[in-house]
């Protein structure tokens, strides 16, 4: 308990510091109390439905709804994570489950095989099977054999399902006919009524999966489908589930996700979800499910460990010969373009790139003999000037025109390379199939984030994902710190085929200001391309924490305005819902805070 005290004194300390220095005391004071409730005293059954919704389900006519066998693999289980397993499972809104248990307890736990007997009998869609111990994977399989439902969905001997579990696992299955199908979870230890944290993930997101198995429970599938992909691998085991979702998802296409908490998943000293020390062979297991995965799919590429423990990074070969043209408007300010410059040619290891200065109405006459030098001293750099008033998606169409690279990397002047690694690794990354874009981890220069990905649809319209969290940390589900699909990143660092940016016919100049690069993005994803960021390519931004909209600028606020609503007249659609963001977290915050009174559930009990 008292681990678990400084813990929170600790994250509570470093949530008053952050804020204290962003807001000022009296917010600061405000915010902090509602984090307190929001973070460590939680609403009682927050992830639950009311009682009405409940009643509702039972008395929903679900007959013709698919059957789900919760498969379950029982080793030396204790009675009482015995006795609430089965009680979940019993308390089902839906009756359309099956409950298969495949008992691999030695010896001195013969009792289990009592219980799970004794229930049996009580209850014909309980089955119970005898075993030897061959392993997680391998028990799993002889579980799933004693099914006969439609669909199977995986459980572990200590965790727990919530009581609208089947109901929408069964109706969602119903409804989609979808081969895979996912839910939210939540971490518990003792009363699921006071969990510890709510699991909210996006929907299926290929890249964010082959950094961590982040679907995890409750997985449901089509008992035929477990089978035809060959159940789960002994040779994976201890990242057995993370293998065979993948294995699934080549075999039927992209998952259902289902955005409730499901799963109720115990923390305790024996469990993964405390960590993988408590069971060190997950990660050769996982780094070979990958490597499997990526050979499958026709993908080179090697496997590595990534940021943090239960994350990975594949490393794929950078394509041959490919120039990355790098367009950098500016206008006057040459010490902040000196330091991007220096720190490109000085740090950057991939080399086959150009840089096309793009000069638009710099005033100061030192400026234009700063250019001469600077197309002397850095190779493959020259300056193209354009006419007209500032428009930031103007100046990048007409700087695209003398790019001859197949990679266009749209960078702004006042950044300043921090890690050489940078451009291989958006470049990488945006070569690999159905990746059209890629953006950057840029930090503000105390070392706090400005950019880890843009989500759409947070105050409105998109914010940043995770700005201001310190640097290091691995975020929300480890979304700081993992290759990820987002709907859309900064134009401020973003690597795109050049292929794609003709497709779309570039930025729209409609966007002189803002918005031009979330609008770029949604529209590039309308055409089938995916979206990607990578926190292995790190660069300081010296945008101000402070820049926002000039309030006594009227045509400024007018500008902005209109962007505004051009944004939401063509993409009214997607800034509704992110798909790769839970609509059970805030759209008032941009640090993946839980919405509080997770309206989103409520609505659609």
């Amino acid at each position: 308990m008292m681990n678990q005290n400084l813990k929170r004194a600790r994250e509570l300390a470093g949530y008053f510091n952050q804020k204290l220095k962003e807001d000022g005391i009296v917010p600061t004071v405000k915010r902090t109390g509602a984090f307190v409730k929001r973070r460590f005293f939680g609403k009682k059954g927050r992830f639950l439905p009311t009682k009405k919704a409940l009643a509702a389900q039972r008395a929903a006519d679900t007959h013709d709804w698919p059957v789900i066998s919760v498969c379950v693999p029982l080793y030396n289980t204790p009675k009482l994570y015995f006795d609430q397993l089965l009680a979940s499972v019993q308390g089902q809104t839906c009756p359309r489950w099956q409950l298969c248990l495949a008992d691999a307890s030695d010896e001195a736990h013969a009792e289990v095989g009592q219980w799970a007997r004794q229930a049996a009998e009580k209850d014909s869609r309980i089955r119970y099977k005898k075993i030897e111990n061959k392993g997680i994977s391998a028990n799993t399989n002889q579980a799933a054999e004693l099914a006969d439902g439609e669909y199977l969905a995986l459980a572990d001997h200590d965790d727990l399902l919530a009581p609208h579990a089947i109901y929408w696992a069964s109706r969602t299955a119903k409804e989609t006919g979808a081969g895979f199908l996912y839910s939210d979870e939540a971490l518990f230890s003792r009363d699921i009524r006071r969990p510890m944290a709510g699991h909210f993930k996006p929907d299926y997101a290929p890249e964010y999966l082959e950094c961590c198995n982040y679907i995890c429970h409750l997985a449901v599938f089509r008992r035929e489908l477990f089978w035809q992909v060959g159940g789960e691998r002994s040779e994976c085991d201890g990242a057995q589930d993370h293998d065979l979702f993948l294995r699934l998802i080549r075999q039927a296409g992209p998952p259902v996700h289902i955005p409730r908490v499901l799963y109720y998943w115990r923390v305790h000293a024996g469990s993964t979800s405390g960590g993988t020390g408590a069971k060190p062979y997950v990660t050769a297991a996982a780094k070979r499910a990958l490597t499997d995965h990526l050979a499958a799919m026709g993908q080179p590429g090697e496997v590595r460990e990534g940021l943090f423990p239960s994350t990975y990074k594949v490393t794929a070969p950078l394509p041959e010969n490919a120039l990355v043209s790098i367009l950098i408007p500016n206008k006057d300010h040459t010490e902040d373009l000196e330091k991007a410059l220096q720190s490109i040619y000085k740090k950057t290891d991939y080399r086959l790139f150009e840089v096309i200065v793009i000069e638009n109405n710099s005033t100061d006459p030192a400026t234009f003999r700063y250019y001469e030098e600077m197309e002397k001293r850095y190779p493959s750099c020259r300056v193209v000037r354009y006419q007209g008033g500032f428009n930031f998606s103007a100046i990048n169409n007409f700087g695209r025109k003398y790019a001859k690279g197949q990679y266009l990397l749209l960078l702004n002047n006042d950044v300043e390379v921090i890690n050489g690694e940078w451009l291989g690794e958006m470049l990488q990354l945006c070569a690999r199939p159905g990746v059209g874009a890629v953006g950057a981890m840029l930090y503000y220069p105390d070392d706090t984030i400005q950019h880890a990905g843009v989500i759409v649809g947070l105050g409105g319209y998109a914010g940043h994902s995770h700005k201001y969290a310190r640097r290091g940390g691995s975020g929300y589900m480890f979304r700081a710190a993992t290759v990820q699909d987002l709907s859309a990143v900064t134009a401020a660092c973003m690597l795109v085929r050049a292929e794609v940016y003709d497709a779309v016919g570039g930025l729209d100049e409609a966007f002189e200001v803002a918005f031009n690069d979330v609008d770029f993005c949604l529209r590039v994803r309308e055409l089938g391309w995916r979206i990607a960021w990578t926190p292995y390519a790190q660069l300081y931004h010296y945008e101000s924490k402070s820049r926002g909209l000039d309030e006594k600028d009227p045509v400024k606020k007018e500008r902005f305005a209109t962007e505004q609503n051009r944004l939401r007249a063509r993409h009214a659609v997607a800034l509704k819902r992110d798909p790769y963001y839970s609509p059970n977290l805030t759209l008032d915050r941009e640090d993946f805070s839980e919405n509080p009174d997770h309206r989103f559930l409520k609505e659609q009990e």
